[in-house]
């Protein structure tokens, strides 16, 4: 048997950037979040791009907790849920909606 071609279906999703801090958006994204995401301020370097970003946001997802670092978007899925999102695989796979 060989693999089948899909195509993703066509659903509109909510996402905020995280940019590695805690004032702005990482609180406002924990806010967001809720119970599922805990926030820390690790012994991380900077991320290239985001000077105040050495904080990393913890999310519980349907696979178990996932780490997200500056940069990553993080996404409320179809059925609630929350994850992070790679930024490449985010500019890949989503366009802004209204």
């Amino acid at each position: 048997m060989s693999a089948l071609n899909f195509r993703k279906k066509p659903v509109v999703i909510q996402a905020m950037q995280f940019k590695g801090g805690w004032s702005g958006d990482g609180s406002l994204i924990a806010d967001w979040v809720g119970r599922h995401a805990t926030w820390s301020c690790a012994e991380h370097a900077a991320t290239e791009g985001y000077p105040d970003s050495g904080g990393v946001m913890h999310i519980e997802t349907l696979e178990g907790v996932m780490t997200a670092t500056a940069g990553d978007w993080i996404i409320k899925g179809v059925k609630g849920e929350f994850y992070p999102c790679k930024p490449d695989i985010f500019e890949a796979t989503y366009e802004a909606a209204e």
